[in-house]
């Protein structure tokens, strides 16, 4: 799908505006001030019974299609984007099943808002794996961890999202590959669409924007230089704000011709969103 260029300069002009003026120190204190001892009781209290409710036999409570586990991972990842000032707003609904999810990326939020809304494993930078909080909660939300640069991590991430999506299993995946500041939707990897193709299993984009019409999308990225624990505090002090999740039309891996094809689609499509009203 081709965008007009005036379609394309009014989305970047959007994405590349100005942030906002900082809040007052005043103010941002005063969010500190409420908004620490939620954060402290949600994971000194909270995660330690949500880990127990996740352990067996548990977790395994409930629908098949739906455990216990499940349920506890949406309910607490949740709970951390009220405490941090976003108020979710979802539009269409995940697909059950084996599913191939995948979505822009602005920052670390993103992971926690679609767990907020659907428990899946991600493809996600090995990095992660060691960011106090998020890490941990990653790496109990089944995340696949890829060594960027390196081609074999590549093909075991590969391997591993056939088999959970042979398993019915969804996964999900930022095919970017990178955080871009919040200033555009980057081009999409082709390959990270191959686990799709070659299992038959549906690609569903999902939009997520912060803000209003994704004005807030560079102040929720990580700023340039800015580290994930500064990040994660600055956030933690930042005005409330509306955080919109975008469950799109699917893409039958049958429907179009190649993985390429299925990536330029699902990008478009996400663009259209963040384009919307």
């Amino acid at each position: 799908m081709c965008w007009r260029k005036p379609d394309r300069i009014r989305y970047l002009a959007r994405m590349t505006s100005p942030r906002p003026a900082r809040p007052g120190s005043v103010a941002r204190a005063f969010r500190y001030l409420y908004r620490v001892p939620l954060l402290l009781v949600h994971v000194v209290i909270f995660l330690p019974l949500i880990l127990l409710l996740m352990a067996p036999p548990f977790g395994r409570l409930g629908a098949a299609t739906d455990p216990l586990e499940h349920k506890v991972v949406r309910w607490w990842s949740g709970g951390l984007m009220w405490i941090f000032g976003f108020r979710l707003q979802r539009t269409g609904q995940p697909l059950p099943g084996a599913v191939l999810f995948v979505a822009n990326h602005v920052g670390w939020v993103d992971i926690s808002m679609i767990h907020s809304q659907k428990m899946v494993g991600f493809v996600a930078k090995r990095e992660i794996a060691g960011w106090p909080l998020v890490g941990w909660l990653a790496t109990r939300g089944h995340t696949i961890y890829h060594q960027r640069g390196n081609t074999e991590s590549l093909g075991g991430v590969m391997e591993e999202m056939a088999k959970r999506l042979r398993e019915g299993r969804p996964v999900a995946v930022f095919p970017e590959g990178r955080t871009r500041g919040g200033h555009e939707v980057g081009p999409f990897h082709a390959r990270i669409f191959q686990a799709a193709v070659e299992t038959g299993v549906p690609v569903q984009p999902v939009a997520l924007r912060y803000g209003v019409r994704g004005d807030a999308q560079t102040r929720v990225a990580f700023a340039p230089g800015e580290s994930f624990f500064g990040n994660f505090l600055r956030l933690l002090g930042e005005p409330a704000r509306r955080a919109e999740v975008h469950f799109l039309e699917p893409i039958a891996s049958h429907d179009l011709e190649g993985r390429r094809r299925i990536a330029e689609t699902s990008r478009a499509r996400i663009i259209a969103a963040m384009e919307g009203p």
